[in-house]
């Protein structure tokens, strides 16, 4: 694990690349990385998020940049939502709609290495159109397949010189599993502990998935924050 600064982390974020990032709108979204990587200007984007962005900050702003290709995702409109609205509505970005349980349990089979799962979820309606369906026990099944990102953004709490990470409450949703789903995982974190200083029982997301990390220090992840929800 490497712990950098924001612009250094995301630098070989490459064209194309579908980015996992974190966040259950706000909450736990890693506002300081995605802010870095649309300075870094990496484009043609697929980013895969429970929604499609709040207002003018975080994803939506990378949405705003024009960076961004397709959004999967499970909530792309909101009442603040509304860069990505006029994207949508003027043709200029794609979406793929995933309901919410199928959408983190594609990203965990990616992370553990399963080739698909069926799932009743979406099954009968126009999001089940073109896959595989199956009638398992008397019951309906539609075939899900593995979402895998090169690189994942996430938000912990606290991260250890190991890369063992904690999570904030809620703030945790999404992270674990993107960690796992991804070639590269980097967290941005308030702080960087010495190994030992966590409980092992408290670890979360194992170092062995995280990659690159961004200690912020607990004052500028609440000034980003607050700033979000201004």
């Amino acid at each position: 694990m490497q712990v950098l600064d924001p612009e250094t982390a995301v630098a070989d974020v490459a064209d194309g690349s579908t980015v996992l990032i974190g966040g259950f709108g706000t909450a736990g979204m890693p506002f300081t990385l995605v802010d870095a990587l649309v300075r870094h200007g990496a484009r043609d984007l697929t980013v895969v998020s429970n929604n499609a962005g709040n207002g003018d900050t975080g994803l939506a702003a990378l949405l705003a940049a024009g960076q961004v290709r397709k959004m999967i995702c499970s909530f792309p409109r909101q009442a603040d939502s509304y860069v990505f609205d006029a994207l949508y509505r003027d043709g200029r970005i794609e979406l793929e709609v995933v309901p919410q349980g199928n959408l983190a349990e594609r990203m965990r089979a990616a992370g553990a290495g399963i080739g698909g799962f069926f799932t009743p979820t979406g099954y009968g309606t126009m999001l089940a159109e073109g896959k595989e369906t199956r009638t398992i026990d008397g019951r309906d099944y539609v075939l899900e397949a593995p979402l895998r990102g090169d690189v994942a953004l996430i938000a912990a709490r606290r991260a250890d010189t190991l890369g063992n990470l904690v999570f904030h409450k809620t703030a945790r949703n999404f992270g674990p599993v993107m960690a796992t789903a991804a070639t590269i995982t980097i967290a941005e974190v308030d702080d960087v502990v010495e190994a030992g200083e966590i409980d092992p029982e408290a670890v979360v997301t194992p170092g062995i998935f995280v990659d690159r990390v961004v200690a912020l220090g607990a004052e500028q992840r609440v000034a980003a924050r607050e700033a979000a929800s201004a």
